[in-house]
């Protein structure tokens, strides 16, 4: 660890502090992590933690979940602008409208959601359990999937269910192309690709292997391939490569790079521990109601 680093774990140990990061941050935050790991492992860690502060290097709606789950605790996002365009995708109003709409279905939102768009649901999912989720919902149900349109029908074609798609997207993984995929593919013949499931439909059928963030880690210590294109956004190749130094990794597209998950620096870290802000709070009434469907989720997972 440089000197930075380790002044950060040593406020971390001062404060009483947990560092929660995501594989889509910087590198030399992934570094000093206590938990690395996707949406789901980092809301279960913020569920279980007996942590006094929590400090998020991730986005919005993450450190909104870790307070909801963990109300007891001081919640830290130390950039209040690390936001979330497929989270902004969705509004409550619209969802409630949608609702009255149709009253008899249940409705499964996806964790980059605000806490506000969690509290009109029924239950949450991630990337990780999305189809566990599903498919322990009465087949009787109609579904409809919030917000991300292209996970909605990722999760129909698992599963055969009938799912109402929100048409919201993660931009990052929608602007992929299945051309793209193509080239790479011409480039790297013998390279499986591993997709996330926000990815475009087109691009998926053209996958060898479709899941979240610590499934596509997963995989690319089962496979026994030399070299994987990575259809998700560049910072998980951080973990990939540290998990395996004798492989390749390569982007599907140069462009897979979320400037909202690089937004938190080393520097912001440091500050917020040091002054304990920016605190993030969720009013009382939509937190109960989110946090119902946070727990759900949790229960089946």
């Amino acid at each position: 660890m440089n000197e930075q680093q380790t002044k950060i774990r040593a406020l971390l140990a001062e404060k009483q502090g947990i560092l929660l990061v995501h594989y889509y941050a910087r590198p030399e935050i992934q570094e000093i992590a206590d938990v690395l790991g996707d949406s789901l492992a980092l809301a279960q860690a913020a569920a279980r933690s007996d942590a006094r502060v929590i400090v998020f290097a991730g986005v919005h709606f993450m450190a909104q979940s870790a307070a909801m789950l963990s109300p007891e605790k001081t919640v830290l996002l130390p950039r209040l602008d690390a936001g979330c365009p497929l989270a902004d995708m969705a509004g409550p109003d619209a969802v409630r409208k949608m609702r009255q709409a149709q009253p008899d279905a249940v409705f499964v939102t996806y964790i980059n959601s605000t806490a506000e768009v969690k509290a009109e649901s029924d239950i949450c999912c991630t990337s990780s359990n999305a189809i566990k989720i599903v498919q322990n919902l009465p087949p009787s149900k109609k579904v409809v999937m919030l917000p991300d349109g292209n996970l909605a029908r990722h999760a129909a074609s698992v599963t055969g269910r009938d799912i109402a798609a929100w048409e919201g997207c993660c931009p990052i993984h929608q602007a992929l192309t299945a051309q793209e995929v193509a080239a790479r593919r011409r480039e790297h013949p013998r390279a499986p690709f591993a997709a996330h499931p926000e990815c475009r439909p087109e691009v998926l059928a053209l996958a060898d292997f479709v899941g979240s963030t610590s499934a596509i880690l997963q995989f690319a210590r089962d496979t026994k391939a030399n070299e994987i294109i990575i259809g998700t956004e560049k910072g998980i190749l951080t973990q990939l490569t540290k998990d395996n130094p004798e492989k390749t990794f390569i982007p599907a597209s140069d462009a897979l790079f979320c400037a909202d998950m690089k937004k938190i620096s080393l520097d912001d870290i440091e500050r917020s521990l040091a002054t304990l802000q920016p605190v993030i709070t969720v009013p009382r009434d939509v937190s109960e109601a989110a946090k119902k469907a946070l727990d759900k989720m949790l229960a089946l997972s």
